[in-house]
């Protein structure tokens, strides 16, 4: 049964925790998988959510840690002293591990490291802490089962029991040669099949597909999504076998990744969540306000400047926000797919023009239909033909300018290093206003000769 956190729950547990009720809590808590605890401490005062925890067995706890968002792990984490961190530390995969202690001070990190019990562990850390958290080599795990190409299959299985008792999950068995380069993988169906007696150099698949330690964590996401990978094999620039990337990592990149560009794509800066304090959530979301804000005083500006034409032709102003709404909408259409085509890394690479020609068709169909239909609204209410041709006009144009801007501007930004989806927000909309507008009123200076 799905697990729904209530107000009522969490004063139940609250209470029960003021009462120091620990064998209650503990009988609360058997029902529930760890990341429903999770979301209950989020609920708790800190001092309760440690006493909570501190009713579950240690691995228990454990798998709370390494669910926690880091932000409010790192924040729960003041309240435990050094030797209690190490304890759930010695029980985390080492990618895990690394990334709970990066977000400590230096001197918990240090402190954590040498109170650690399984020093393989301390070893794995240290050398995973040195590369960036962006790349492959901070979001590999070493723990991993590799065979040498010499050994038979009884030889194999004996070592993958050995070695699979530090690992969770087991794919395949990589294989590698006496240097411990990195040759292929074999699959644990093969070895099951095999005679005990048979060489494993003879079993392997050699077509193994690989990342290097310095790729890009979007890169490394690409591939497992490309080729459908549970995990991906990381070595350094000499083929040697150093760790392994599994899937519930990626998601985690994809899921940021996914969330940023949708943050920036409505003109929020930075990563901010619903909980966060008000002034961080009010400096994320600003910036983009700030701008959407002097962009309407510059359209306003704009068109105070036609205050003239205006009061010749005041039926010119119930137009003004289809002319910018329209603009605003294609922009954003038009920049998400460019967005979503400049992700998708797995096809031929479309050249600019090939985007731009098929820009141009879809925007002439949907503009044609779009003035058709404003125009048979002018005419349908009695508007005069001339001003019924100029909104027309005005809409099939600003539909043409907007799907130009919203095509060229996030293919810019990528190129320059920006991310482009900030595109897609306040700055194609606001743009696209000013331009609306300036055709609008051009077009009417030009055929009402006003």
């Amino acid at each position: 049964m799905t697990f729904e956190l209530t107000q009522l729950y969490v004063d139940h547990i609250q209470e029960l925790i003021e009462k120091e009720d620990s064998a209650a809590i503990r009988s609360e808590m058997e029902n529930l998988f760890a990341a429903d605890i999770t979301s209950l401490l989020s609920e708790l005062e800190t001092e309760s959510a440690k006493f909570l925890v501190n009713q579950l067995n240690i691995e228990t706890g454990a798998a709370i840690l390494a669910d926690m968002d880091r932000g409010e792990r790192r924040d729960f984490l003041k309240a435990f002293t050094s030797e209690e961190i190490s304890k759930f530390v010695n029980l985390f995969d080492s990618d895990d591990a690394v990334d709970l202690l990066n977000e400590q001070p230096i001197r918990v990190r240090e402190e954590v490291i040498a109170l650690l019990e399984d020093r393989e562990q301390a070893r794995f850390i240290l050398d995973l802490l040195h590369y960036d958290e962006d790349v492959a080599g901070g979001l590999m795990q070493k723990e991993l089962v590799k065979a040498n190409e010499n050994w038979t299959v009884n030889q194999c299985i004996e070592e993958l029991r050995t070695q699979a008792e530090d690992v969770e999950k087991v794919y395949a068995v990589y294989v590698v040669d006496d240097f411990g380069k990195l040759l292929g993988i074999l699959s644990l169906k093969r070895i099951v099949l095999a005679h005990k007696n048979t060489k494993i150099e003879s079993l392997y698949d050699k077509d193994v597909i690989f990342v290097e330690t310095y790729r890009p964590a979007e890169e490394v996401a690409e591939l497992m999504r490309r080729y459908d990978l549970d995990a991906l094999p990381v070595v350094n620039v000499q083929g040697k076998l150093l760790g392994r990337i599994t899937i519930d990592d990626i998601v985690d990149v994809i899921t940021d990744q996914a969330s940023s560009d949708t943050l920036a794509m409505a003109g929020i800066t930075g990563d901010v969540e619903e909980d966060d304090s008000i002034w961080q959530q009010t400096k994320a979301r600003l910036p983009w306000l700030l701008v959407g804000m002097m962009g309407g005083i510059l359209a306003a500006k704009f068109i105070s400047f036609f205050e003239g034409d205006l009061k010749i032709i005041p039926a010119m102003a119930a137009f003004i926000p289809i002319i910018g709404s329209t603009g605003g909408n294609v922009g954003i259409q038009t920049s998400s797919i460019i967005l979503q085509g400049l992700a998708d890394k797995t096809g031929i690479d479309t050249t600019l023009g090939q985007r731009l020609i098929r820009m141009f068709a879809v925007a002439f169909i949907n503009g044609l239909i779009i003035s058709a239909i404003v125009f048979g609204f002018n005419m349908l209410i009695g508007n005069d033909l001339q001003l019924a041709l100029v909104v027309s006009t005005a809409l099939m144009s600003v539909v043409f300018l907007a799907s130009f801007m919203g095509t060229l501007t996030p293919i810019l930004l990528e190129k320059i290093g920006i991310n482009p989806a900030v595109a897609s927000g306040p700055f194609i909309t606001t743009a696209n206003d000013l331009i609306g507008y300036g055709v609008y009123f051009g077009l009417a200076h030009l055929l009402l000769k006003l």
